[in-house]
């Protein structure tokens, strides 16, 4: 949904009205995860994925249908079996669907939505899509405010207090309330989908490497941000378009910014007076991922100085070294590549072995 906001943005300001499907649910080995969207607008354009191509189709015909009744619909999709002809998934897995038409009138909050995302500004959208309250109706809520209405007051106000609770944690999926928003009660089917602020991943060291995995840290949505003390080095221009580039020192740098348990960090600097005190302030900081470039011997080096220096073999434990999962890499893009393996890997449980190699299912629920 966040890559094809900017879309719909558009034809939301230009008032065109267009049919919206979101993935709200799934089970088993479903191609996408909840939160997945894809869009049809004018002159049938359509935009985003909801299951890789097995059923876009249909709700391609989907869309077309509740932008022309305006009334939002619930479909559920699972495994085709033997028919070559009929509608569904191939990986067996099973995914619902809210099928909705999207216009100012039935959805005021959208175009201050698509700016909150665009912004990096925190916000939750919550969509009746079971129940006596009317299917489709949303309710944004931000950290401070709140927009539009799931039909009864008791319901916003539940709704709204758990919006804000998965807003902190980034979580997105289904909740179930009373039609009045009483609590353990299976009346009303609430899709929560937050849209946090991107992950943050800092790369350290303005060298070729640390441009391939700006590179790659952008495509898999991060907030990329480059930092080294060289200006000869720390140019815009070397960099994707995006990428925020800071000429500082690395430790101090790191030391006047914020990082949460989604941060990536990257150490490239591949030199001691950059690294170890850089280390030593990233190991004792919130991250999901601390790596550091170099071989099996600069690590030694760099491990005996951090513990020098008063690093716990705990904290020391946290540190990728060296960097990236083993591919052979041997290029800048390649080795980008490795690491962006490793905190894939890393961040979803994965490892790292081909899936030739392992057994049960490819996606595992919940993951």
């Amino acid at each position: 949904m966040r890559d094809i906001l900017p879309v719909l943005h558009g034809w939301y300001t230009a008032r065109v009205p267009f049919g919206l499907a979101t993935v709200v649910a799934t089970s088993r080995s479903a191609p996408r995860d909840p939160g997945a969207a894809m869009a049809v607008g004018p002159d049938d354009e359509v935009v985003g994925s909801v299951s890789g191509g097995c059923v876009e189709g249909a709700v391609f015909e989907l869309a077309q249908e509740v932008v022309a009744s305006g009334e939002a619909r619930l479909e559920t999709f699972g495994y085709s079996d033997e028919d070559a002809f009929a509608v569904g998934l191939t990986c067996g897995g099973e995914i619902t669907l809210l099928v909705r038409p999207v216009t100012a009138a039935l959805d005021p909050s959208f175009g201050a939505v698509a700016e909150s995302v665009a912004a990096h500004r925190p916000v939750t959208v919550a969509t009746v899509t079971d129940g006596p309250a009317p299917r489709g109706a949303t309710l944004a809520v931000w950290p401070d405010t709140v927009s539009g209405t799931l039909g009864t007051e008791g319901l916003d106000v539940a709704v709204t207090a758990d919006a804000r609770g998965e807003l902190a944690l980034g979580a997105t999926g289904l909740r179930h309330y009373g039609p009045h928003g009483e609590r353990r009660e299976d009346v009303v089917t609430v899709f929560l989908h937050s849209f946090a602020p991107p992950p943050r991943m800092l790369v350290f060291g303005a060298i070729d490497y640390a441009a391939a995995v700006a590179r790659i840290g952008d495509f898999l949505g991060y907030r990329v941000t480059v930092c080294d003390a060289r200006p000869v080095f720390a140019t815009p221009k070397r960099f994707p378009a995006g990428v925020e580039v800071v000429v500082d020192w690395p430790h101090r740098y790191l030391r006047s910014t914020d990082t949460d348990e989604r941060t990536v960090i990257c150490v490239l600097t591949h030199d001691p007076k950059f690294d170890v005190p850089l280390l030593e302030e990233a190991l004792r900081r919130p991250a999901a991922y601390i790596g550091a470039m170099g071989s099996r011997r600069t690590h030694d080096d760099r491990t005996k100085r951090l513990t020098e220096a008063g690093l716990t073999q705990r904290e020391l434990s946290r540190l990728r070294s060296p960097v990236g999962l083993d591919l052979g890499a041997r290029t800048p893009e390649e080795v980008a590549v490795s690491v962006a393996a490793e905190i894939v890997a890393l961040r979803w449980g994965g490892t790292g072995a081909p899936l030739t190699a392992t057994a049960g299912a490819i996606h595992p629920q919940g993951a």
